[in-house]
């Protein structure tokens, strides 16, 4: 009986209707006015039937909004006598695309007016981001127009992942103008509060479908997330192709391209060798880059995919440059690396900012790469080290080190057994291991740093109770960090966790999101940590939804490369 219910409602979800009850928490909204009774109705009183059933479901549709008078307007205004839910949804996912359309006008305007510098590269930074913005808001829209039953929950899951990033984009782009001095970034604000709002909608009804979907059972856990017969991503067609690619061993005979800077490969540089990089790719493309120092700025571009870097260690091969703010480049231009291109994997490779403590943000690594993964990498800096933007990341076996923030941004990252080595600031700074940039709480984006070290470099020991460690610090309000069954060195502060000081006074404390479970070290002690509403008492079983595999609900991307994974659940063992 059990399962004929169960094959009904997947039946029913194919409906429209029954589409929209579930973005409504179970509210029942009838949209079929095609009764016997209509045929001897006027056209005119028919008319305004279609439209008040098409109002009817675009109420219904923005209730899970924060936005909800801005949802119906626009969704109003353009919906004609829709009622179906799947219209209506891209629907709205057009309508902010025209109103980051409309932005983005805005700051080319503002951009040909603008003598100041730091504003000007701040303009130039937001017309890159919202493009970049309106490529995740098509990417769902496609998405969410083909999906079928059978990939319903893969398909909400990256939806929410991509439009969290599109949202985060928008802020990046105001980020850019805290530091300047005109009014641009109040213009450019004002510009883009329709789309921001609008952006907040669309992943608020996503949100609410998904959590819907989940309350009556329609998606069940995948067996990938429970044993290894999982199934493989669309890019793979043979898994033991896989394991021999990422083979740790003969780099240059599974390499399509070698770097050398002694002449011995095909290129001398690594932005030579993207060059030739298929464009949008479906298949691993495999960059090998030999011993050596790389002095040059690169970028994985969003139609680089499924690119694999490969080196000879990340203190053999290393990508370095000095960008920074402090010489005039906003920090989301100071990247030595960008890492933009989906499915991307780095293995022994070193990515570095030499600008320096007294140069302030210096990013080494920007990662914007949905399913991307790092193993045995270095990214070494001072403040901002690690920029994990946006989208889907997984770090393992890595070490990260910086003084202020650097591990930041807003991305689905797990770091996994990594080493995060806290380095010796200016005589007048703190220290502050990460800063994550969650903004909304329906964003599903969080740093999980699960096992591994918190340890002071040898040049930070000798003052690391002077200038003291934090954990974190909450970037944005809903800042979300958790620590899972890491070591914590005796120079993290017993507080913890830092205020994050504004113009306005300190922000987030009561909204972020922190907890600690299972961890050990002396700076492990919780028992002094800042009373804050948003630092959790999270136990065991509170914590297995920040587990690698429940996080990312699916990890197929990862299991696939053999790269060595941990996904926090335990395996199935055969009954007897």
């Amino acid at each position: 009986m059990g399962d004929a219910n169960n094959n009904r409602r997947l039946a029913l979800i194919g409906v429209s209707t029954f589409l929209l009850v579930a973005m409504v928490v179970a509210v029942t909204v009838s949209v079929n006015i095609n009764n016997k009774s209509a045929a001897a109705e006027e056209a005119k009183e028919e008319n305004k039937a279609h439209v008040a059933s098409s109002m009817k479901a675009v109420k219904s549709l923005c209730a899970p909004t924060e936005y909800r008078e801005e949802c119906e307007d626009n969704l109003n205004a353009h919906a004609g006598n829709s009622t179906d839910p799947k219209e209506l949804i891209k629907i709205a996912f057009n309508v902010t695309i025209s109103k980051i359309q409309e932005g983005m006008a805005k700051s080319e305007l503002l951009r040909e007016a603008e003598k100041d510098p730091r504003t000007h590269d701040a303009l130039e930074t937001c017309k890159q981001l919202m493009n970049l913005s309106i490529g995740e808001f098509t990417r769902s829209m496609d998405k969410f127009s083909n999906f079928d039953l059978n990939n319903l929950d893969r398909v909400l899951t990256s939806l929410k992942v991509w439009l969290s990033g599109a949202i985060t984009y928008q802020e990046t782009c105001l980020d850019a103008f805290e530091n300047t001095t005109t009014d641009a970034g109040r213009k450019m604000q004002e510009a883009l509060q329709t789309a921001m709002h609008m952006s907040s909608n669309g992943l608020a009804i996503i949100t609410e479908l998904s959590k819907t979907l989940s309350d009556m059972h329609l998606s069940k856990p995948s067996r990938r997330l429970l044993s290894d017969d999982f199934e493989l991503p669309e890019w793979v067609d043979d898994r033991a192709a896989v394991r021999r690619l990422l083979r740790m061993t003969r780099r240059k005979a599974v390499a399509d391209l070698v770097v050398a800077q002694d002449g011995s490969g095909n290129f001398t540089t690594i932005n030579e060798a993207l060059k030739h990089v298929p464009m949008k790719n479906l298949r691993p493309f495999v960059i090998y880059i030999k011993e050596g120092v790389y002095r040059e700025y690169v970028q994985v571009f969003k139609n680089m995919t499924h690119v694999v870097m490969l080196g000879d260690g990340g203190k053999k091969t290393r990508i370095t440059g000095d960008k920074n703010f402090v010489d005039g480049v906003g920090t989301y231009k100071t990247a030595t690396v960008a890492i933009l291109g989906d499915f991307f994997v780095g293995i022994g490779i070193g990515f570095e900012n030499s600008a320096g403590a007294e140069k302030h943000q210096a990013v080494a690594l920007r990662v914007q790469a949905d399913k991307s993964i790092f193993y045995k990498c270095r990214m070494d800096g001072f403040q901002d080290t690690l920029y994990a933007h946006t989208m889907r990341q997984f770090y393992r076996e890595c070490i990260i080190s910086g003084t202020i923030d650097f591990v930041f941004g807003d991305a689905v990252a797990v770091l996994q057994n990594c080493t995060f080595v806290v380095r010796k600031p200016l005589s007048n700074q703190q220290c502050i291991v990460t800063a994550q940039g969650r903004k909304e709480k329906n964003q599903p984006s969080g740093l999980i740093i699960h096992g591994g070290a918190i340890v002071s470099d040898p040049n930070y020991y000798p003052v690391r109770f002077t200038n003291v460690a934090y954990l974190a610090r909450p970037w944005k309000d809903f800042s979300r960090t958790i620590f899972l069954d890491t070591y914590i060195g005796d120079l993290i502060t017993g507080d913890g966790y830092m205020p994050w000081q504004t113009a306005n006074g300190t922000t987030g404390m009561e909204t972020c999101f922190y907890a600690e479970v299972r961890n050990r070290g002396p700076g492990s002690d919780k028992s002094k940590r800042v009373k804050w509403e948003g630092v959790k008492n999270l136990t065991s079983e509170g914590a297995r939804e920040f587990l690698p595999s429940m996080f990312f609900h699916g990890d197929d991307w990862i299991r696939v490369t053999k790269i060595p994974y941990f996904s926090g659940v335990p395996t199935r063992t055969p009954a007897n």
